[in-house]
């Protein structure tokens, strides 16, 4: 999917780009006509480099970035536009239900704070759910319907694929990080309670709750007097290691063992169903691009770029 992005993006930038004077300043790329702003890539770009410190960039590889990010968000635009076609927009209700959900995790005004304090705008935050919304979709409503996935198929892939349904015998943990004993001990209270991990973090800034799988043979030998006698739902004491305080709960113990066909099939239909819809969304996306009508900045084009796309440039799109 990646190689196919970057000859969908360099076939539209190898040609020329939109910058003119009557073109309204921001405007980096039009796709059908409708505006992809400068604002846009840069708060996918502070995500995706946040926390990375004082790392500075060369202007070639910010130039880059941009324009893989770019090139996504062309991609993003072109399915937000399918819906609309198709008369199955993401609707302001749908919007509404899934930001509720995301900020059900946050107790109080914590969403907020985190906002203001990540410098992260609200409206491009809600832009770039709606786009991810309709990814969602079109996966759900449009590709997911036209594939089917035969039992011979499933079968025959779970007999090629014996080692991947071997399950090494482990131990699942609820790893509760954080600054001091005190704060790891309230972490893992608040776990107990139902807490999920991002409402605990919110709720104690400094705490951090992540699952862990470790097999058999690799428990760190610090843990070993910790873990090899505790039972399942039941926590370890505060354990302190150079300058890391964290808690272990003990949420599986799990023997080793092939799984059945039977076991295993929700996995291999879940394989073979990611690798058709992959399929027919490659081969959407390029039927789309010789209908759609694409112009991009010459800005974003990076100096000396000879990647060969996957696609042909003169079918890919029609640029302007």
């Amino acid at each position: 999917m990646k190689r196919l992005l970057i000859g969908v993006l360099l076939a539209c930038t190898m040609l020329s780009g939109c910058q003119n004077k009557s073109e309204e300043p921001g405007i980096i790329a039009r796709v059908n006509g409708k505006p992809i702003y400068l604002s846009q890539l840069d708060y996918k770009y502070d995500l995706i480099h946040e926390g990375g410190g004082g790392f500075v960039p060369s202007v070639e590889q910010v130039r880059a970035e941009y324009g893989q990010i770019l090139g996504d968000l062309i991609v993003q635009e072109l399915v937000s536009q399918e819906l609309e076609q198709r008369e199955i927009p993401v609707s302001d209700k749908e919007l509404k239900e899934a930001e509720d959900e995301v900020r059900s995790d946050y107790p109080d005004d914590s969403f907020e704070q985190i906002l203001i304090e990540e410098y992260i705008d609200i409206n491009s935050w809600r832009s770039q759910l709606k786009y991810q919304l309709a990814m969602e979709k079109f996966y759900r409503d449009i590709l997911r319907p036209e594939i089917k996935i035969d039992y011979k198929e499933a079968e025959n892939y779970y007999r090629t694929h014996l080692s991947d349904f071997y399950m090494s015998a482990g131990y699942n943990f609820v790893m509760v990080k954080g600054m001091s004993e005190d704060l790891v001990l309230k972490g893992v209270e608040l776990y107990r309670e139902g807490l999920t991990p991002p409402a605990i973090s919110a709720k104690l800034r400094k705490v951090s709750v992540r699952e862990i799988w470790i097999r058999n043979g690799q428990v760190p030998a610090a843990w070993k007097t910790f873990v090899e006698d505790l039972e399942p739902g039941k926590a370890t004491p505060v354990i302190s290691q150079k300058k890391e305080v964290f808690c272990l709960i003990l949420k599986e113990k799990k023997e080793a063992a092939l799984l059945t066909p039977l076991q295993a099939y929700s996995t291999v239909e879940k394989v073979l169903l990611e690798k058709k819809m992959e399929e027919k969304f490659e081969a959407w996306l390029k039927d789309k691009m010789v209908s759609s009508k694409i112009k991009i900045s010459k800005e974003l084009i990076p100096e000396g770029q000879n990647i060969v796309p996957d696609v042909n440039p003169d079918a890919a799109a029609k640029a302007e």
